[in-house]
Formats: structure tokens, C-alpha cells, sequence
């Protein structure tokens, strides 16, 4: 693995005292601008970063904004009460991430409801408001203790860059260090932030066909309707589940977004190759009829009979969400298109080919990594500069784990769960082996894999004929790791920033509690306004269930494994899928022993296996855009302007996604239908009534 990381230009810089040099956010830095005790209220005169506002005898000045000290106030508890709420105090950088940690804490929640979408949607079951946000608070918590249990490797080894954080920790610092030096880039923030917003009204809501530009959907608007389809099956993507999106280019920043402005360019080679065999394999297998490809939808992560007509899940299961296997006698099993089934697969090469890799390339490291942060040596000059600060007691996460696992009991024992309670044990495991590959690749690379096929495999293997417990079995685990990777990814934000330990803690367990109640209300809101649409096999430009189409697929195809996915099922290179995965990474091993040039490449089996069957359903008109983007942003702007890059790469990134998201929340309350009634733009040219790319 490499050295240290530049935080603006992503470059490796050597390990030791020269990393503290050559970083570029260097602990200087962060002692003169963002280390300055609370009680710092020295008069804007003194600090450079003074105004020239005239003093007021009612208040302190800190970088020239007025502070009121808590001492005006005679009474102790006011005083006691105004420190908590931090008035008094400059709003620095610190502050800061601590208000955005706890503003997106509905990421915090949003896997754990979507069990209970899935519930609404397709079994006619609705929960308790009280059972959904205390399991989706056990899960959230489970996450965060994994994360913090883990972070000697997977938060403080410089190698664990997170990527994605990157352009949040460039644009704090932007916004707190230097105010003055930066003004101009400032500047420029605001601009592509207001371009941005303004510029999302148009493929989100009047023009749709920016969100999809093909010459060839163009070209065929006049052929035949066999041709059209061909070509729709191919070069559409514009809409969810319309085709593969071959050069396919969609100007809709809510679908880029500066992940790949951000993202190496190690990571962002091995999403390529994956793509390249995902465009080959996905056309051969429907073309070629492969598990009766063709008399099923190209594209949809929904459950068919053999005809292709939809699948009703009702119509094999009880009252309670139990298969009854005299319906599934009747009805037959359910059926995948081959680009699903293909979909499968992939995410369980990729598991496979996740653990092998760690262990071959990494556990040298790993090793190092644990005992360096034991010996408090850690040589990263962010953990250095943290070191000041008192670390999270280990007996802290473990006393929240026992809160989290009695309130996933309750959830278990007295909801409807239909999951034993040794099954959720087994998933919390199943969780806790997985949780520390994921945030090891996702660290290093800024991706992760999918663990969600796997959690269902086992889980139908431990509850034959019980979707429901499967799904329930998979936030237990599969939701687990990915809140472990998120909650990670903000104690790394933490760690570039130097908010302190305990702080994080507090915040993120603040912002978990939040998120849980804010999540389910969202959640209950959009499914019973969007109901129809998101049960709808293939969606349309704005909506698409395919998500929660695909959490119930594969519940209820995996509650059914022995007659889908064994010896005499129709999908078993599936579950081998697994096995084929822990051997590519064995297969790499090989040749770099037989050639050792092949070291050099920065090829990861994990992330090409991952991205060769990723994107089996929804909007893929924004493949090649996001390509464009990186490279732009990794080959040409990089090498070729990087003074620049240095500058503006992160920063503009920053803008952009704030200004598309702003105006996406708005436009989905207002006019979209999230909140009910829909109001369509008029139908015209650029915003026709079929797919705004203009395929059929």
C-alpha cells in the first residue's frame, strides 16, 4: 500500500517526518487556524484575519464576526446552557463538521427502512412507527461500534484516504483557513454552486432529454420498431431499466457527482475493465437466450412467472410473510432476467475475490497498521496531530453494542420479524467478518463491493421458505457494513479536520438517533404516494423501485434456494459465484510471481468483478459522462494543469453536488410528486413522453 496522501491532489508522498512537509493540509496549518481553545476570544485586531469592524462594547471579536461572552449573563445554569448550545464561540472548522455530520444523518438511517418499504410494498404488512426506529437504530448502532471498534485500521493508517471526503474536508478548509487568501476561490464555489442549481431545473424537470444524449437513439427515431428496440436495448439508458447506456451521455450532475472527480485513478481503471465486460456479457447472455432471457424485460430487478408476466409475492406466501409451499406448488418459482441473474453473480465474485485480496495483498500491512496504532506510532501527521486529544474508551462502543443488541432483541422477539433470535446473532457475525474487507477497499479506494447477495444466501440458508426473515437477516448484516463504511467514512472527515474523539462519538450517536426517526417518515411519505410507480417492473425517468424490487428478488428467490439456485434450479452459478471469487484474486497472485511487471498495474479483481455486473437495473444514461469526468479530472487536468487541480478539482466538486442536490430536493417535494401530486413539465421535444433520450 502506498505512503502518506496529498489531500488535494491525491498523490503519495513519502511515509515519516517528510509526509509532514508535503502534505498539503500540514499540521501548521491546522494548530494556527482551527486549534484555538474555546475560550480563545482574543479581539479581531489581534488575528490577521481581522475586519475592520469598529469595536462594540456589547460583544468580543474572533475573525471579525461579534461574539457575546456567556460570563454577561449572571445566572450559572444560563451560562451552563449557552456553553452547550456553543454560544459564545467562533464557528471554526470543527463546528462545522460536526453541524454537517449531524445534517446528514439521515445516511445514518436510510438502509436500515428499507426492509420496511419492502414490507408496504409487496407483503401488505405495516410496523409499528416505534419498531422500525428502534431497529433501525440497532442497526445504525451496530454499524458506528464496528467502525469504532476498527479504526486503528481502517481510520488511522494514512493509507485509508477515503476519497470521497476529500472534497468536504477541501472545502472546510477553504471556508475556515485563510479566509482572505482563499476569497478567490471562494468566489468561484459560490458561482458553479449557483450554475449548478439552476442549471439541475432543466434535465431534472424541462429539458429530460440532457439527461440522455444518444446519437443513435437520435438516429434511429424513424426506423423500424425491431431496430428501435435493438437500439434501445443498447444505446438507451436515459430511463430506468431502458438498456445499457452505450455511449449514452447524460448532463445530470445528480447522477455524476464529484465521485469522480474525486476517486483515484487506480480505482476508477478497474471500473472501466469492469464495465467493458459488462457491456460484452450482459448483450451475450440476452441475446443468446441464456435462462430465458428473452421472453422476460431486458433489464429489471423484478420477479416474473416463465411468461414474464409479474410475479405477485403474495401469492406464495401467508399472512405473515412464511412461504406455503402447497402456492409455490401452484404458482411455480420465480424467474430473473439474465441481466439480474448476471447481476447476482458479479456481487458474489466480487465478495469472494474482496477477502481473498485483503488477506493476499494487505495482511502484511494490516498487521503493521494495528501494532503502530497500539504503540501510539502511527507516522500519518493526522493521527499525530490527534494525539492531543482523549481517545474513545473501548468499553464506550461496547456498552452502546449491548444497547444496540438488546434493542434488535426487542425488534426480534416482539415484532414481526419472522427471524429467530439466532438467526440475528448469526447476522451480526456475518457483519462483523465482512464489515472489515469493506471499509479496508473503501479506504483505499473509495468503492466498496455489494455483501447484500451474500447476506440473503445465507440467510436462506438458515431460514428456508422465510423472505421476511431474510430480509431482516440482511439489515443485521449487509446494512451493518455499509453503515460501518459510512460512519467510518465521517471519523475519517474527523480525523483531516481534528475534531476530537469524543466528540465524534457523541455527534455520530446523536446523528444515528435522528436519522432512524427522520428516515422512516420520509420513507412512509414516498411509498404511499409513489406506490405504483415503485412496484412498477420498469419505472420511469424520475422514479424507480428497483432497488427495493431487488431486496425482495432476491429475498424471496433465496427463501426458495434450493428450487432457484440448487443443483436443479435454474440460477446455481450463483451461489458458486462465491468460490469463483476467491480464486481471482489467487489467479493475479500467480502472475505477478510469473511476471513480476504485472505488480505494477493496479489492477484489483474485487472492483472489476463488482462493476462487471453492477449496474443490472435503474439509469445508466451517466456511465459515460462519469467516465469523461474522470478522465478529465485524473489523466488530462491533473498532468497537465496541476496547479489547478490543486486549487479548484475538489472544491468545484463540492459546489456542483450542492447545487444539483439542493434543487433535486426541492423539485422532488414540489413538482416530482414525492410528497403526492405530481406536476409535470408539458410535453415537448426535450421532454418527450417516452424515454427522453428518444428510443423507443
Amino acid at each position: 500500500m502506498p505512503g502518506n496522501v496529498d489531500l488535494q491532489t491525491g498523490d503519495a508522498v513519502p511515509k515519516g517526518s517528510e509526509a509532514k512537509k508535503e502534505a498539503n493540509v500540514t499540521e501548521e496549518r491546522y494548530e494556527a487556524n482551527s486549534e484555538k481553545p474555546a475560550k480563545d476570544l482574543s479581539p479581531a485586531k489581534d488575528s490577521q484575519d481581522s475586519t475592520e469592524s469598529p469595536p462594540d462594547n456589547d460583544a468580543d471579536y474572533v475573525k471579525g464576526h461579534p461574539v457575546i461572552r456567556n460570563e454577561r449573563f449572571t445566572s450559572k445554569w444560563i451560562q451552563e446552557a449557552l456553553r452547550f448550545l456553543n454560544f459564545g464561540q467562533p464557528f471554526g472548522i470543527k463546528e462545522h463538521v460536526v453541524a454537517a455530520l449531524i445534517a446528514s444523518s439521515g445516511n445514518n438511517g436510510l438502509s436500515g427502512v428499507e426492509v420496511y418499504a419492502v414490507e408496504r410494498l409487496f407483503y401488505d404488512l405495516n410496523i409499528s412507527a416505534s419498531t422500525a426506529v428502534l431497529g433501525t437504530f440497532s442497526i445504525a448502532l451496530c454499524g458506528f461500534v464496528l467502525a469504532g471498534l476498527l479504526r486503528p485500521l481502517i481510520v488511522y493508517p494514512a493509507e485509508m484516504v477515503y476519497w470521497s471526503t476529500l472534497p468536504q474536508v477541501v472545502l472546510y478548509q477553504n471556508l475556515h483557513f485563510d479566509q482572505r487568501a482563499n476569497k478567490r476561490r471562494l468566489i468561484k464555489f459560490g458561482w458553479a454552486l449557483a450554475i449548478a442549481a439552476i442549471w439541475e431545473i432543466f434535465p431534472a424537470y424541462i429539458v429530460t432529454w440532457f439527461g440522455g444524449i444518444s446519437i443513435f437513439c437520435l438516429a434511429s427515431m424513424h426506423a423500424p420498431e425491431h431496430t428501435r428496440t435493438i437500439f434501445s436495448t443498447i444505446f438507451g439508458g436515459a430511463s430506468a431499466n431502458e438498456g445499457l447506456g452505450l455511449f449514452n451521455f447524460g448532463l445530470d450532475w445528480q447522477y455524476i457527482q464529484s465521485t469522480y472527480l474525486s476517486l483515484p485513478f487506480k480505482q476508477q481503471v478497474n471500473t472501466w475493465i469492469g464495465y467493458a465486460i459488462w457491456y460484452i456479457v450482459t448483450l451475450g447472455l440476452y441475446y443468446g437466450n441464456v435462462w430465458n432471457a428473452q421472453n422476460l424485460p431486458f433489464m429489471s430487478s423484478s420477479l416474473f412467472q416463465s411468461n414474464g408476466k409479474r410475479f405477485s409475492t403474495t401469492s406464495i406466501v401467508d399472512n405473515k410473510g412464511i412461504m406455503d409451499l402447497s402456492k409455490v406448488k401452484k404458482v411455480g418459482v420465480p424467474y430473473l432476467t439474465s441481466s439480474t441473474v448476471w447481476g447476482y453473480l458479479t456481487q458474489n465474485m466480487a465478495v469472494g475475490a474482496l477477502i481473498s485480496h485483503v488477506f493476499i495483498f494487505y495482511s502484511k500491512d494490516i498487521y503493521l497498521a494495528w501494532k503502530q496504532s497500539r504503540d501510539r506510532t502511527q507516522p500519518d501527521p493526522h493521527y499525530q496531530g490527534m494525539l492531543k486529544y482523549k481517545e474513545v474508551p473501548t468499553w464506550w462502543y461496547l456498552a452502546l453494542f449491548v444497547l444496540a443488541f438488546f434493542a434488535g432483541l426487542i425488534v426480534n422477539i416482539k415484532g414481526e420479524t419472522t427471524l429467530p433470535v439466532w438467526g440475528y446473532i448469526i447476522a451480526l457475525l456475518l457483519g462483523a467478518f465482512i464489515a472489515p474487507f469493506s471499509c479496508i477497499l473503501y479506504g483505499l479506494y473509495g468503492t466498496g463491493v455489494a455483501t447484500n447477495q451474500l447476506s440473503k444466501m445465507v440467510a436462506g440458508a438458515v431460514h428456508p421458505g422465510r423472505p421476511l426473515a431474510g430480509l431482516y437477516f440482511a439489515s443485521w448484516s449487509h446494512q451493518v457494513i455499509l453503515l460501518a463504511v459510512n460512519l467510518a467514512n465521517w471519523l475519517k472527515v474527523g480525523q483531516y479536520t481534528k475534531v476530537p474523539h469524543r466528540v465524534m462519538f457523541a455527534t455520530q450517536v446523536y446523528g444515528t438517533l435522528l436519522g432512524a426517526g427522520l428516515n422512516y417518515a420520509v420513507m412512509t411519505t414516498i411509498v404511499t404516494n409513489q406506490r405504483e410507480i415503485l412496484l412498477d417492473p420498469e419505472g420511469n425517468s424520475v422514479w424507480s423501485g428497483s432497488l427495493i424490487q431487488s431486496l425482495n428478488s432476491q429475498a424471496v428467490t433465496w427463501a426458495l434456494a434450493k428450487d432457484v439456485y440448487g443443483v436443479k434450479g435454474h440460477y446455481l452459478i450463483v451461489p458458486l459465484g462465491l468460490l469463483i471469487g476467491l480464486v481471482l484474486p489467487v489467479i493475479h497472485w500467480s502472475f505477478i510471481k510469473m511476471f513480476p511487471r504485472v505488480r505494477n498495474w493496479p489492477l484489483n479483481t474485487a472492483i472489476v468483478a463488482s462493476y462487471a455486473g453492477m449496474y443490472y437495473t435503474g439509469n445508466t444514461s451517466w456511465i459515460w459522462s462519469s467516465i469523461a469526468v474522470g478522465v478529465f479530472s485524473q489523466v488530462w487536468l491533473r498532468r497537465r494543469l496541476p496547479r489547478i487541480y490543486n486549487e479548484y478539482n475538489y472544491l468545484i466538486g463540492a459546489a456542483l453536488d450542492g447545487g444539483s442536490q439542493i434543487v433535486i430536493f426541492i423539485l422532488s417535494f414540489a413538482v416530482l410528486g414525492a410528497s403526492g401530486k405530481a406536476r409535470p413539465f408539458p410535453t415537448w421535444w426535450g421532454n418527450p413522453a417516452g424515454n427522453p433520450d428518444h428510443c423507443l
